[in-house]
């Protein structure tokens, strides 16, 4: 049997060209198979066709190459949530730019680990430079912001509580009803005390329920806001947040997973003024920044914030090679193996630039608030709000809550869009969150088209197109 061929050095291109346009191939036919946004039939009817179709995964005697790549890539592509397709609109699950994706290739095929200097000489500057870019960004007046790449805003938060409780011992973590779970999962990891959680009316943090908590409370303090929530996309007013944080001598930690890329907009990035008065912001580039996840960002407003990180392993950052010159790349995650994730985001920020990114984002929240518009002007339909990003929730106007359950459970057994969910004034709502810059008009009039049929009772199988 001959030695399968390996993806990096001088030859590795070569034997890569072949394998991937079998997995192009692949990538078309299942997609073209699938037809709509999701598979139809529901959690078993897919469960049965994946396995059916892709046959035993560790056979006796290997199928090859091609044949294992074409059936199973297929079979994944078939079988695919697509996020590219705009009735798939459920979370903040976005579709990745071509671009970005072929970089990831590449980050793959070379495989730098990113934790000591020897596996990534290339990987460790261009990570530095980029992190140190993002940091500015959102640190533009302080002489050295730093930032580590994680796996996303769930990482980055638990690292930015971490850090808050190296700064002060056993900090409490004050956050609204709208925070992302992650928070009061990572006070868990941590040891930490259950959050207190104030008021989120209107799906933002109470300043004044804030100064009643920060006036109560005593000992270390941490407020994490948010900008994006989940459910509603809503920003937290960062500015008084911050205000209130100074006056209290409270740390503030800033959840901008969602909400941060508006940065890149002139026209959006006020929305996020006092981003930068935070003692860590996390950011998020797999949902509004178009990466393959995954893309997370945490950013500090001095490279000294981090050095809680540091670790020594004597075969990846002895002391005589740290002091011969030899980054140490061990306090840039608690991770220890690592993509270079960083590749994929520099060559998206390098390639659109400001005005490409500004775009993007600037399409992405027009699109939303043309989806607002339509559905106010529905008779059927009520609209929940006006959008703060791209995040969107309606619902037909004499549902109920049950109903709303399964006008969305029915369109996912159809195959015919991706919704999601979101409680908000004591309702359920459909949550259309928009990430895909290329979804049209008429896609967001063929959506709520699908949610009217779904409601009536008029949509059968197969009498929709998809």
């Amino acid at each position: 049997m001959s030695i399968p061929p390996l993806a990096g050095g001088t030859a590795g291109p070569a034997h890569l060209r072949p394998l991937l346009d079998t997995v192009l191939t692949a990538l078309h036919d299942g997609a073209a198979r699938r037809g709509g946004p999701l598979p139809a039939g529901g959690p078993d009817t897919v469960t049965h066709h994946t396995h059916t179709t892709t046959g035993p995964l560790i056979p006796d005697h290997g199928t090859g190459a091609h044949h294992a790549l074409r059936t199973l890539v297929t079979a994944l592509a078939e079988g695919a949530a697509d996020p590219a397709h705009p009735h798939c609109a459920a979370h903040l699950h976005t579709p990745p730019l071509a671009l970005a994706a072929a970089a990831d290739l590449a980050a793959s095929a070379l495989n730098p680990s990113m934790d000591s200097w020897d596996q990534a000489p290339a990987a460790s500057a261009l990570e530095t430079a980029l992190t140190t870019a993002l940091a500015t960004e959102i640190y533009p007046h302080t002489p050295r912001p730093d930032a580590v790449v994680t796996t996303g805003g769930t990482e980055a938060n638990q690292l930015a509580l971490l850090l808050a409780r190296e700064r002060h011992g056993p900090i409490q973590t004050v956050c609204a009803a709208n925070a992302h779970h992650s928070v009061t999962r990572a006070t868990w990891i941590l040891g930490l005390p259950r959050p207190v959680v104030i008021p989120a009316p209107r799906g933002v943090m109470d300043p004044t329920a804030l100064h009643d908590a920060l006036t109560t409370l005593t000992g270390p303090l941490l407020v994490t806001a948010t900008a994006g929530t989940t459910d509603t996309g809503r920003i937290d007013p960062l500015d008084h947040i911050a205000d209130l944080t100074t006056t209290h001598g409270a740390d503030l930690h800033i959840d901008a997973a969602y909400g941060g890329p508006l940065l890149f907009s002139p026209t959006h990035r006020a929305a996020l003024h006092g981003l930068h008065r935070a003692h860590s912001v996390t950011l998020d580039l797999h949902k509004l920044g178009w990466q393959p996840a995954s893309a997370g960002i945490l950013a500090v407003p001095r490279h000294d914030d981090l050095a809680p990180l540091h670790h020594h392993a004597p075969y990846l950052n002895a002391d005589d090679d740290t002091d011969a010159g030899l980054p140490d790349l061990l306090g840039r995650s608690l991770r220890t193996t690592r993509r270079p994730d960083a590749l994929k985001i520099a060559v998206t920020l390098q390639a659109l630039g400001r005005d490409g990114l500004a775009d993007l984002v600037d399409r992405t929240v027009a699109t939303a608030h043309h989806l607002a518009d339509l559905v106010d002007r529905h008779p059927a339909l009520d609209l929940h709000d006006r959008p703060t990003i791209s995040t969107v929730l309606f619902r037909p106007t004499d549902a109920d809550d049950t109903t709303v359950a399964t006008i969305r459970r029915t369109l996912l057994t159809q195959g015919h869009a991706v919704l999601g969910r979101a409680h908000a004034d004591d309702r359920l709502w459909l949550k259309a969150t928009l990430l895909n810059p290329h979804t049209t008009p008429e896609d967001l009039q063929r959506l709520l088209a699908l949610v009217t049929h779904a409601h009536t009772g008029a949509t059968t199988e197969g009498s929709t197109p998809r």
